[in-house]
């Protein structure tokens, strides 16, 4: 491959223990993990000192973060926020011991049938808190869309980057949440293309929101990533399979397993990757 690419992932989907994430990614030859779950719980809600043992674990299994998969901006924008700003600042703490080169973080959940627009000035407020104190400490946040929060559709992702894009703050584009908001991915990706640093690799169908393997979907995930990748894009393609009660899976069995059942993690994971590897593949052929 041309670029470099670096394949990582939410392995806390594989399971709860971290054992078992190492172990399953290791058996799959990725070395790097988007941490956001470790052994029952999330990390930034680790001790400082459990955070020392999790990166010692790692290093003597050679696998890296990608990016802290943090939960900051993740609570309803009219909670109260000086906690959660407490979080914030312990997460870039975690960050920094963790050697990850970036934190995932949100918006902020907008209140049920309510205008966003309402909110912006609020969202905004909070937001340049944290790209201010990013840029102090030298971390660099990436604003990730999901469903429900102020920057879930394109304009308002635009409206953020327009705002804040530095070098402390930039995009992650995930396929399968614009899908799931009813927004065109290409039509984001082109607004959006300027800003993006980062990448998750999860499809969904645009009728019934369902996430489903990459191009499978209507995330247009290989005419993207095909766009990204010839246009020079190098650095991280993290799996979130969320794919574990995939309804399509039985029909992917054959003989007497063939009755449906849920994928466990380490399936709907190893399902994820090889529906990426062949993306790639096709995209380098």
């Amino acid at each position: 491959m041309k670029n470099h690419i670096i394949i990582s992932g939410f392995a806390d989907e594989i399971a709860e223990s971290l054992d078992t994430q190492i172990q399953v990614i290791k058996k799959l030859g990725i070395d790097h993990i988007e941490m956001r779950g470790v052994d029952g719980r999330p990390l930034v809600e680790h001790s400082l000192e459990e955070v020392r043992e999790i990166k010692k674990k790692l290093d003597e299994n050679g696998i890296r973060l990608s990016s802290v998969g943090s939960p900051i901006g993740k609570i309803k924008i009219t909670d109260s926020f000086e906690e959660h700003y407490e979080l914030y600042k312990k997460t870039v703490e975690i960050s920094k011991i963790m050697e990850a080169p970036y934190i995932r973080l949100f918006s902020f959940f907008i209140p049920e049938g309510e205008e966003p627009a309402k909110y912006k000035d609020e969202v905004f407020k909070r937001t340049k808190m944290f790209v201010d104190y990013a840029k102090e400490q030298d971390v660099v946040l990436l604003h990730e869309n999901e469903k429900e929060i102020y920057g879930d559709v394109a304009s308002r992702c635009l409206e953020l980057m327009e705002e804040f894009y530095c070098d402390h703050y930039k995009a992650v584009f995930d396929f399968a949440n614009f899908v799931q908001c009813g927004q065109d991915t290409l039509e984001a990706y082109e607004m959006l293309k300027p800003y993006i640093a980062y990448i998750h690799i999860k499809d969904a169908l645009m009728e019934t929101g369902e996430v489903v393997p990459s191009g499978m979907g209507d995330g247009n995930v290989e005419r993207i990533l095909k766009t990204l990748l010839d246009g020079g894009y190098e650095g991280y393609l993290s799996l979130e399979p969320h794919l574990t009660d995939f309804t399509g899976f039985g029909d992917l069995e054959t003989g007497e397993g063939k009755e449906k059942r849920k994928m466990t993690g380490e399936e709907a994971y190893t399902m994820a990757y090889e529906a990426l590897k062949k993306i790639l593949e096709r995209i380098n052929a």
